[in-house]
């Protein structure tokens, strides 16, 4: 895309002192919450208190945190973005999500609860074996060191657009903040800060929604500028897989990836196990279907709001912002920056969605380092006030590096693709060990583990060549019309100039199915092997195994079931 000429003008309203008291009052209150659990409330001195809050959490502000937790920047801020350029298809990931909390419920959650392990790799070691925990804990620790400096760049990105301040900056200085209140306050501090953070985040974007609809004329103008721009073409039910937001991308890949992100993350099952009782853990993941599903809906609807103010003058094409990621901050400083504080409450709306995701991944990269690793080379008479302080140092040591990879997608076109596509190379693999694990009995350590090394090689190169073709302008056949004969100076060149051969099928596959084939290649790799070399131990113990398949064993394993009055297998 060039711009031939530069835009005469952009919004007249910049950030004020309100606005900065706003937003420094929202990292102020989240700093006050860390120090107090730190500091005054009881003491962070054990692993249970420092990772699990000493499993008395409550199932509401469990699952306002898992909301807050899942619903980055990268929801709030990219996903807007994407909608106003590809259109709302993304609205089928609210089915999804459904299907997603049924699969958890049923399959992993039950297993992991009643194992109560302070890293679900420890799983994976009593299922296969320890090198098969390592490779697990590995790529977990991978897929977080991709997902944290996302989680803390977009919000960042948006401070800098709206109020002309260094985004690398801001991205520093708010990482200090974050890891300073996660690594005193610990799980608990975390839970607090998500949920007055989720509360914060759903009040500013209620507001902007409104003042939005007013200022295109209504929730019905929007409806018909977004059909008129071919922006609600959500109709479509084809299964071509390189069609990059289909509807079988959405329901079927997206599933799969978003099981992966819930039902095999040590971030989101960590704060299920924080509760008392597996009703509670169930009651948290009921509320937090509801509003994941919610926030789905609503931010596609927050994107086809923003085509509908900019259907005839687009901000990117126009050149008053430089990045598609900026597009929301514009148009929020657009319709509300004339009153007072409400672009800093939005500002600190987005950055309670970034510091939310970084706090909770902090806690659970630590929780993972510590137990897979670290906890080895301790010895047996190690106090736990010591191991407190290791997993503090942990997390401040995570938090550094993840700030400097900030520094890294400055350069990347397309956080949303970019990041979904990353993640999925470690946890396509996962899900598939996991799945095994808790579904086949006959997989043995050798399947898994060659397994998920074949998968992870395999969709690694399939995402970093996707990711090559994409900023070359593989996606661009996908992008829906655009339009500047709005602005007040209409000589811009939109024309896409960029050339690309068209790459093979393989490399064309839509990002949402990355997940699902790293998935499919793990299991079928360790099927394959593990018929090949047997079984290491039979039968498996039931108790880690799904209870859905406990029915289809053999009476000999029958002496390891788990408790029946803990799982209450058809109480969904």
């Amino acid at each position: 895309m060039e711009v031939t000429t530069p835009a005469s003008s952009s919004y007249g309203h910049q950030f004020t002192w309100t606005d900065y008291t706003f937003f420094g009052g929202m990292l102020a209150m989240s700093t006050i919450i860390g120090i107090y659990f730190g500091f005054f409330g009881k003491k962070q001195n054990t692993a249970s208190e420092y990772l699990m809050g000493g499993k008395r959490m409550h199932a509401i502000p469990i699952a306002a945190s898992q909301v807050a937790c899942q619903i980055s920047a990268t929801t709030l801020l990219a996903v807007p973005a994407d909608i106003y350029k590809f259109g709302a298809n993304y609205m089928w990931l609210s089915v999804s999500t459904l299907l997603v909390s049924i699969a958890v419920y049923k399959i992993y959650l039950p297993v992991f609860y009643n194992l109560q392990l302070t890293s679900i790799y420890e799983y994976l070691q009593m299922r296969f074996d320890r090198k098969m925990r390592i490779l697990s804990s590995f790529l977990t620790i991978v897929s977080m060191l991709v997902f944290c400096p996302v989680a803390i760049y977009i919000p960042s990105l948006a401070f800098a657009q709206v109020s002309g301040v260094n985004v690398m900056l801001v991205a520093s200085v708010t990482s200090i903040i974050c890891v300073f209140y996660t690594t005193v306050g610990g799980l608990k501090a975390v839970v607090w800060t998500d949920t007055f953070q989720f509360v914060v985040m759903v009040i500013t974007f209620s507001i902007v929604f409104v003042m939005g609809l007013s200022s295109v004329g209504g929730f019905a103008s929007v409806v018909d500028r977004s059909i008129a721009g071919r922006r609600f073409e959500v109709l479509d039910f084809s299964f071509d897989p390189t069609l990059r937001d289909s509807f079988s991308a959405l329901i079927i890949g997206g599933t799969a990836q978003w099981i992966a992100f819930t039902g095999t993350n040590q971030a989101v099952l960590q704060k299920y196990l924080s509760v008392p009782t597996f009703k509670d853990a169930r009651s948290a993941l009921v509320i937090y279907t509801i509003c994941i599903s919610i926030i789905h809906v609503f931010a596609v609807f927050m994107g086809l709001l923003v085509y509908a103010k900019y259907w005839n003058c687009d901000p990117l094409a126009s050149n008053q912002i430089s990045r598609i990621e900026q597009l929301l901050p514009h148009f929020v400083m657009e319709v509300a920056g004339s009153l007072p504080g409400l672009p800093g409450v939005f500002i600190a709306g987005v950055f309670s969605a970034g510091l939310s995701s970084l706090s909770a991944c902090l806690n659970a990269i630590s929780g993972v380092i510590y137990e897979d690793f670290v906890s080895h080379f301790l010895s047996k008479s190690t106090s736990q006030q010591r191991i407190s302080n290791v997993l503090k140092v942990i997390v401040a040591g995570m938090g550094i590096v993840c700030t400097l990879l900030v520094f890294i997608l400055d350069n990347v076109k397309g956080i949303f693709p970019f990041y979904i596509g990353l993640m999925a190379v470690a946890t396509g693999p996962l899900l598939g060990i996991f799945t095994m694990g808790l579904l086949v009995p006959f997989v043995n350590s050798k399947g898994a583990f060659y397994g998920g090394i074949f998968s992870m090689i395999v969709i690694g190169w399939i995402a970093l060549q996707n990711q090559w073709y994409q900023s070359h302008g593989l996606n661009d056949e996908f992008l829906k019309p655009i339009s500047t004969d709005g602005c007040y100076n209409s000589s811009f060149d939109i024309s896409n100039t960029s050339q690309v051969e068209r790459p093979i099928f393989l490399y064309r596959i839509s990002f949402w199915f990355y997940a699902l084939i790293g998935a499919v290649v793990s299991m079928a790799c360790g099927f394959v092997i593990s018929c090949f070399t047997g079984h290491d131990k039979a039968p498996v113990p039931k108790k880690l195994l799904s209870p859905i398949v406990h029915g289809f064993l053999s009476r000999a394993s029958s002496k390891d079931s788990v408790e029946p009055e803990k799982i209450p297998l058809n109480s969904f």
